[in-house]
């Protein structure tokens, strides 16, 4: 009986002398981008003459033999180059995805190519099961996020991703750190679940005998140390949110929120557009860049609307002239707006037209401000008009990258505002924030005017690496478990009744999942027919 490729590997091992999972330490010169970086100018001649001697290790990703040459290419973090080795049996035995540490010196091939001159080599970890295949990749885009890993080592582009979100969290610390802003870590295990409006994840604390929530913001404690005197400060942190899983949206994702006492939307609204700019000085390097299947120029200034305007000049409806809220839902009847129970209210009007056809067609960086008071209930009103928040938002591509404003520091009104939100919680808003009585206490010592900032570090990596998905920017994106992506698709098919396609269905997918699963076939009037019946995630066959 021929041995599968996963047998042969494991083979291989046991008949090795030296077992490579004992080997704990390989030293390298270099890394391959090192030796690129300062070898690839010279002639092959010039490389034969200085016989530089290097170490390096990685990963065999290919394997080719020449007569009495083989050849491999290696690759680590940093890049790839070609390994050369002649007269070596045991080199030939090895497999593409095992780890080795090579010493030999730099060359160049007859074709130029910037080698390694293998003389001896050591194999530090074997790879026991085959890779993907290196061209083709995964056939399901979804098995590719679950085992990332793998991903990660067939294509370099998905590392560079990473690499490139850390470049840009970096660059943001430092040019928060230039201007004295200091970043400071608060609890992700929070009693309330505040500062923002989503579904929180609940946990349980077993010697404390108590609930907690995920935290869903970093807002409420950041404003807490305002209080507590602090003026500069931010936090990158990961946030947690029990809602939906698309291409915009992971469960858990990460943020930056900063926080300036003494001053207000206007200021917090350039420092974003500063930010954004020194991202693309320090890390992007060129002013425009493809996303959305749209060139985003990042050199101009970022246009500035507020949302009547926006809504006005995409719709021509002028909500300055809309006063009383019988006006305003005859029009959303006229646009089929849906408006839920607690949405009743001029604010929520103006928010739904301006969701429904103004946000997507907000290609180039723009800054809409002046939001409804009824949408923005942490944020101050304008003086002149208390309808209308002091806050704005960003939008590139179609999408929101950041929310600012000047910070509610009233505590009579913060109260009555969570009030508000109450109300709204018990006409179905399963959204709403909770009541945050320590909150309200905090604000009660004096909280000094001041403006906040938050941007959505995933979405901005998405703009700045051009990627459509989130799950793109995140090293380990939630997904739904395998089996519930079958069940998904097995409903309309079993609704279908068709028996052809059903058994269809078992046939090319379920049975690829629970190979023991058995389809059951009846003889009627002569005929072979099978039957299924799925209910919640229960599969049985019916004669």
């Amino acid at each position: 009986m021929e041995l599968s490729q996963e047998d042969l590997r494991r083979k291989k091992l046991t008949d090795l002398s030296q077992n490579p999972f004992q080997q704990a330490k390989f030293i390298r010169t270099n890394n391959i981008g090192e030796i690129i970086q300062l070898f690839s100018q010279f002639s092959k001649e010039e490389l034969a003459e200085k016989k530089e001697k290097v170490s390096v290790a990685g990963r065999i990703l290919r394997i080719r033999s020449f007569g009495n040459l083989a050849f491999a290419n290696l690759v680590d973090q940093t890049g790839i180059i070609q390994l050369k080795v002649s007269k070596n049996k045991d080199f030939t035995e090895l497999d593409i995805g095992d780890i080795i540490g090579a010493k030999g010196s730099v060359c160049k091939t007859d074709k130029g190519e910037l080698s390694v001159e293998v003389k001896e080599f050591i194999l530090l970890s074997k790879c026991l099961k085959p890779l993907p295949d290196i061209h083709y990749g995964f056939n399901d885009i979804e098995e590719r996020f679950r085992k990332r890993y793998l991903d990660f080592i067939i294509n370099s582009e998905k590392r560079e991703i990473l690499v490139i979100r850390h470049k840009i969290v970096k660059n943001i610390r430092q040019f928060l750190d230039q201007r004295e802003f200091i970043e400071i870590e608060t609890p992700i295990l929070v009693s309330e679940a505040s500062g923002a409006q989503a579904k929180p994840f609940i946990t349980h604390h077993n010697k404390l005998h108590r609930d907690f929530y995920l935290r869903i913001a970093t807002e409420i404690p950041l404003k807490k140390l305002l209080v507590g005197g602090f003026e500069k400060i931010y936090e990158i942190g990961r946030i947690f949110r029990n809602e939906g899983i698309d291409a915009r949206h992971n469960p858990e994702f990460t943020t930056i929120e900063v926080y300036q006492a003494y001053e207000n939307s206007e200021y917090m609204m350039n420092l974003t557009e500063e930010v954004f700019h020194y991202l693309v000085n320090k890390v992007l390097k060129k002013e425009e860049i493809e996303f959305n299947s749209h060139v985003i120029n990042l050199k101009n200034s970022f246009h500035k609307l507020s949302m009547i305007e926006a809504i006005k000049e995409y719709t021509n409806i002028d909500f300055c002239q809309i006063i009383n809220l019988e006006e305003a839902l005859e029009l959303t009847k006229k646009h089929n707006l849906r408006l839920e129970k607690f949405q009743k209210s001029i604010g929520h009007v103006i928010l739904a037209f301006f969701e429904e056809y103004v946000e997507k067609k907000l290609i180039q960086p723009t800054f809409i401000y002046d939001y409804p008071i009824e949408v923005s209930p942490l944020a101050k009103s304008k003086i002149d008009n208390q309808n209308i928040a002091d806050r704005f938002e960003l939008y590139i591509g179609g999408l929101e990258f950041a929310n600012g404003y000047s910070e509610l520091n009233d505590p009579i009104e913060q109260k009555k505002r969570f009030e508000e939100q109450t109300k709204q919680k018990e006409l179905g808003n399963e959204e709403i924030a909770s009541f945050d009585k320590e909150f309200i206490e905090t604000l009660e010592y004096g909280m000094p005017p001041a403006g906040g900032l938050g941007i959505g570090i995933d979405r901005l990596i998405m703009l700045f690496t051009s990627q459509n998905s989130i799950k793109e920017v995140i090293a380990f994106p939630q997904l739904k478990r395998k089996t519930e992506k079958w069940f998904s698709k097995l409903e309309p098919v079993n609704k279908s009744g068709k028996e052809d396609e059903i058994q269809k269905f078992f046939e090319e997918n379920l049975t690829k999942i629970f190979p023991k699963l058995k389809l059951f076939v009846f003889e009627k009037n002569g005929k072979k027919t099978t039957k299924y019946n799925f209910k919640g995630g229960q599969l049985d066959a019916i004669g």
